[in-house]
């Protein structure tokens, strides 16, 4: 099963720095791209139909897709390990503060059913909208991730979480310690789309998308009008 993840940032001129909690980048930071640019993104790019919407949910944060997605796993609606296409000027595999050692350190010692504790880690601050797919790695639900990023999108993908260059493999000493129990942890499939023009992907069965408020100013909201049409929403 395939995922498309988009966020609103990626519809961007350029990536803006983050607003302060509560508040919205200023508007000169960027500008929000044409409705033919998008339109033709998720029509002709990515196979999406505003005639037949595929089910899915907006949000405001990113890591609510790992609510959406733990919720849809569920209802068995979805299985796991799923394909996700990442569309957004950030990578949210933890490149900032905290950073990754929580989840190689910490999420990877666990059992992996045992590893989805959501409420958990966003009690403890550890889960955000920066590092939400890192823990969907580490959940071990993405089978394939390619990330199709904005022109401007800064250099963000943490190095030493790729084995190589076309493939994720999470670990670090402590992780190893338990593989007798957990087994290894799975190499991913890892490609990066740097121009989002070259891309042509179809056969979704989910599409998420996010605001991110914090990461695009208040002109980037009428993207979301544009791309509702296409997101049949069915609740968490």
């Amino acid at each position: 099963m395939k995922v498309l993840d988009l966020d609103m940032d990626f519809f961007l001129t350029d990536a803006c720095p983050l607003a302060p909690l509560g508040e919205r980048p200023p508007g000169r930071c960027a500008q929000p791209l044409g409705d033919g640019e998008v339109i033709r993104f998720l029509e002709e790019q990515c196979g999406l139909s505003s005639a037949h919407p595929l089910p899915g949910a907006i949000f405001d944060t990113h890591d609510k897709a790992l609510d959406f997605w733990q919720a849809r796993l569920a209802d068995g609606t979805l299985t796991a390990p799923f394909e996700v296409v990442h569309v957004d000027t950030h990578s949210d595999l933890a490149f900032g503060p905290p950073g990754t050692d929580f989840v190689l350190k910490a999420v990877l010692t666990r059992a992996p059913a045992a590893r989805p504790s959501l409420e958990g880690y966003r009690h403890g601050v550890k889960l955000d909208e920066a590092n939400y797919l890192l823990f969907a790695l580490a959940f071990r639900w993405i089978s394939r991730l390619t990330y199709v990023r904005n022109p401007k999108s800064r250099e963000d993908v943490p190095v030493h979480l790729l084995r190589d260059p076309a493939h994720i493999c999470l670990t670090s000493d402590i992780a190893r310690l338990m593989e007798g129990r957990n087994g290894q942890e799975p190499e991913i499939p890892f490609f990066r789309v740097d121009d989002y023009r070259t891309f042509h992907e179809t056969g979704f069965d989910f599409v998420t998308l996010a605001q991110s408020p914090r990461y695009a100013p208040a002109s980037a909201d009428r993207i979301m009008a544009l791309l509702r049409p296409y997101i049949q929403e069915i609740p968490l």
